[in-house]
């Protein structure tokens, strides 16, 4: 079965046909938390898709709050994905080696900042890479390309209208961490105050959104395991996670579903856990 909104996804034999393509750019954007004590740097130097280059999503961002990998200005992400050689009239298809953790991040940055031709390619580099394609090791000559921004506000939410929402019976809001970081029971990775969910969110990990192969699961089971959730689909929905990332993840699953009025809130709960308005709640 087909997504119902399918341009956001994109198939390994769709892009080993279209890799030579001159309007197609490759993007690997993975990115490990704190936790994991890697460099994806490092995994990128040593074999990426040909063409691929690499998005830093910590680079990539506001460096001058403390909080981690927060969206950039408008004109930085220009600037910065100018320099990548990505711009306006590039199909720029993303990929990354972990489930789509930061694919689906750089998927929405691209769409918070008015690039439409923006798609994940599905299963990864895990999966490209399974059925024996090309790898290389160097990065890739690149020119400059214009990127003309169109910020799109509806895609992001602040601490602010997060809070408010908290009060809207129109909104709700999905948390992508973990069962146990969710009930408070597990450690997060980022420093906080707080520990638990906002009151009323319901909890959807995001990794429950992927298939044992690394590929995300068709609609009707991406749509069920929300539903199982408690989630209404008429409402609109706030995506969050730990620190902004796998927030995406569920926006994209959302987003394959034909639902199309996600937001996802920066901050998440890097800021949530230690801001001295936030309600945390423990079950």
């Amino acid at each position: 079965m087909s997504h119902v909104l399918p341009e956001a996804l994109i198939s390994t034999e769709w892009l080993a046909d279209h890799l030579s393509a001159p309007d197609v750019r490759v993007v690997d954007a993975t990115w490990f938390p704190p936790t994991a004590g890697r460099n994806p740097r490092d995994d990128y130097d040593a074999a990426h898709i040909p063409g691929a280059v690499f998005f830093d999503i910590d680079e990539i961002s506001d460096t001058n709050v403390s909080l981690p990998h927060m969206l950039p200005e408008a004109a930085k992400f220009a600037s910065k994905v100018r320099r990548l050689g990505l711009g306006n009239g590039h199909k720029v298809v993303i990929y990354d080696r972990n489930n789509f953790m930061a694919s689906a991040r750089v998927w929405w940055m691209f769409r918070h900042f008015g690039h439409r031709d923006v798609v994940v390619l599905d299963g990864g580099f895990a999966k490209w890479q399974a059925e024996g394609r090309a790898t290389e090791d160097l990065p890739p000559m690149r020119r400059d390309r214009h990127f003309l921004p169109h910020v799109n506000t509806a895609l992001v939410r602040s601490f602010d209208q997060v809070k408010a929402a908290l009060d809207n019976d129109k909104i709700q809001i999905v948390d992508a961490r973990s069962a146990e970081r969710f009930s408070g029971k597990g450690d997060e990775p980022w420093p906080v105050k707080h520990k638990g969910h906002m009151p009323g969110a319901l909890n959807v990990p995001f990794g429950e959104l992927i298939t044992a192969q690394g590929t995300m699961k068709s609609p009707a089971d991406l749509k069920a395991r929300f539903e199982a959730a408690g989630l209404d689909f008429s409402k609109q929905v706030i995506t969050s996670c730990g620190s902004g990332v796998t927030a995406c993840v569920l926006a994209l699953g959302l987003y394959l579903t034909g639902k199309e009025d996600v937001s996802v809130y920066d901050g998440s709960w890097s800021e949530w856990g230690n801001h001295d308005e936030a309600v945390a709640v423990q079950d």
